[in-house]
């Protein structure tokens, strides 16, 4: 997603993160309960997957089928964990949990991959992570860059026989772009990180191939010929160049939004691709990939279509379906999600589950897909895990259940790691939970995506579009920043739409060492928060007050820490001043 599944509607005002302050409330209880030597409890998860009998080696294709490297057939069935796209830097969640758990629960719960988004901006020498807590958890992180992250969790995930897939999500962490270069990342800077990233991981398996570019859309076309927009020559291009330092990849292109005047989900339109195939310099290397969402994205003519859902097999044939039902070349599902809280989505969600399930029509290896999301910090999806980051929603992960595959064999030596995380709820019903920031869209279809950053986790999580292919949202720089008793505090919006923004404040020591801290303001308009992460947030009338969570008072001299928030907000927005105490 655009932190944002793609579609002519208004960007996702961010797949927003969503944290709500009960979340807030669980991490300080798992902070509390790794103060007192006690862990959480291990995910009451799906029974383990089959015992990996296929993936070996790396892949590649044939018609339809994605082939090990023994030709066995193998099924990507996996989660989006997002977050290195955006202003973190690094995946979302490790501020609650060690990341060697995060990726055993994903295991135990039966999916096979993961697909990581990613920024250019993590390639940009130095970059660090930020929002991750060191203590008891994420010890083997500290110190490390970015990309040094992002090693770990391949070497790991490789290590227990999943897979990663890496997602050029955007050029840099500001949001998502229609194309797949602007004015500050220019195509060959685009093609620069793909090559770098293929030759970092050119003898690890466990990386299995490479998405492009995240949700092409208006004024991206297929076919055309045009070279600045059109994005079967884009990819093209730059799956030659990730190929000439890596054959061994699996090229993953994402649709586009508009074809000979028949608009979709962005990125999930590939109506053009049989026609006009993404042709390579190494044969077997291309998996086309579509995003698909439901109403809590955006609207779609289908969705109100009388007919509706036995509609949906025809919609799908027509934008990607009919490239693996003829053979001419494997589908995966790269993003699909919901928050479940309406029939519509239900009835979708459970059609296309149907359509994806293996059957004899279909053949046994049948579409690939990763859902959106694992995290549960996307404002118009939620994830597989709830808001407190273990719990998994038993709902929604239900629905998948018919379409998981077993895993693979490990790649490598990783150490270490349970899997920890709750399971609640039941097999049917719909899923719980509120959701933050709004999408909307139109019939002429756009996408939403993916996340788009904020820090301390959050997510600015989907980009919408319109028709014409413009999407909404702005980010705002540092505003705000007071505070002479013992430390100060600055204001960043991270993004913003018209009924609201996500914002990220951060806390620094003065020149002594302090215990914790308190962050005060009061605002200027009609702001309200709504959900928070990684302190304590309170709101009565116009006055807030943050105060710290057990893991991140501490502060030494001059040493920081974030914490984030999402509010509504109507007219335009004037920053707070912020005061900061220490204790």
């Amino acid at each position: 997603m655009v932190t944002n599944p793609g579609f002519p509607s208004p960007p996702r005002a961010s797949r927003v993160l969503r944290t709500a302050l009960a979340a807030v409330v669980a991490a300080a209880l798992i902070a509390l309960l790794a103060l007192l030597g006690q862990s959480p409890a291990r995910a009451a998860a799906a029974p383990e997957a089959a015992a990996p009998n296929a993936g070996t080696g790396y892949w590649h294709t044939s018609g339809r089928d994605i082939l090990d490297s023994a030709n066995q057939p193998v099924r990507i069935a996996g989660v989006n964990w997002f977050g290195f796209e955006t202003s973190n830097d690094v995946v979302h969640g490790l501020w609650s949990r060690d990341y060697k758990s995060m990726i055993d629960q994903m295991k135990s719960l039966g999916y096979n991959t993961i697909r990581l988004p990613y920024s250019d901006d993590i390639l940009k020498p130095g970059t660090m992570p930020n929002s991750i807590n060191f203590y008891n958890m994420n010890q083997d992180l500290q110190g490390l860059t970015s990309l040094q992250v992002m090693d770990k969790i391949v070497d790991y995930a490789g290590s227990i026989g999943m897979r990663v897939i890496l997602d050029r999500h955007r050029p840099d962490a500001g949001g998502q772009t229609a194309l797949w270069y602007t004015s500050s990342v220019p195509e060959s800077t685009w093609i620069a990180d793909l090559k770098a990233l293929a030759t970092r991981y050119a003898n690890n398996p466990a990386v299995v191939g490479i998405d492009l570019h995240n949700e092409p859309h208006d004024p991206a076309c297929w076919g055309c010929g045009d070279t600045t927009i059109d994005w079967r020559l884009a990819a093209e291009r730059a799956g030659n160049a990730v190929l000439s330092v890596n054959p061994n990849l699996l090229i993953f292109v994402e649709g586009i939004q508009t074809f000979n005047g028949t608009s979709g989900w962005w990125g999930g339109n590939l109506m053009g691709a049989g026609q006009y195939p993404v042709q390579l310099s190494v044969a077997n290397r291309v998996v086309y990939s579509a995003h698909d969402y439901a109403t809590s994205v955006a609207q779609q003519t289908w969705f109100t279509d009388p007919t509706f859902p036995a509609n949906m097999p025809a919609v799908w044939d027509k934008y990607w379906g009919y490239l693996f039902k003829q053979n001419i070349a494997p589908v995966w599902v790269g993003e699909f999600g919901t928050t479940l809280q309406s029939t519509t989505d239900q009835q979708w969600l459970k059609a296309l589950v149907n359509y994806m399930l293996p059957t004899s029509g279909n053949g046994g290896d049948s579409f690939s897909w990763t859902f959106w999301s694992w995290n549960p910090d996307s404002g118009d999806t939620g994830g597989i895990l709830k808001d407190d980051w273990q719990t998994v929603d038993t709902v929604k992960d239900g629905y998948l259940a018919s379409i998981k595959a077993p895993g693979f064999g490990g790649t490598g030596t990783g150490t270490g790691g349970t899997s920890s995380g709750t399971s609640s709820g039941t097999s049917s019903g719909t899923s719980s939970g509120t959701t933050s920031g709004t999408s909307s869209g139109t019939s002429s279809g756009t996408s939403a995506g993916t996340s788009s950053g904020t820090t301390n986790g959050t997510s600015s999580g989907t980009s919408s579009g319109t028709s014409s292919g413009t999407s909404s949202g702005t980010s705002s720089g540092t505003i705000g920043g007071t505070g002479s008793a013992g430390c100060t505090a600055s204001l960043h919006v991270d993004n913003q739409w018209d009924a609201g923004f996500t914002a990220t404040v951060t806390v620094t020591a003065g020149a002594s060492a302090i215990h914790g801290w308190k962050v005060a303001w009061t605002w200027p308009g009609a702001q309200q928060e709504t959900s928070a992460w990684s302190a304590t947030v309170q709101q009565t009338g116009t006055s807030v007050t943050a105060t710290n969570l057990t893991y991140n008072g501490a502060l030494p001299a001059a040493g920081s820490t974030t914490f984030g928030f999402q509010a509504t907000s109507s007219g335009a927005f004037t920053a707070p001043t912020l005061t900061c105490t220490a204790s």
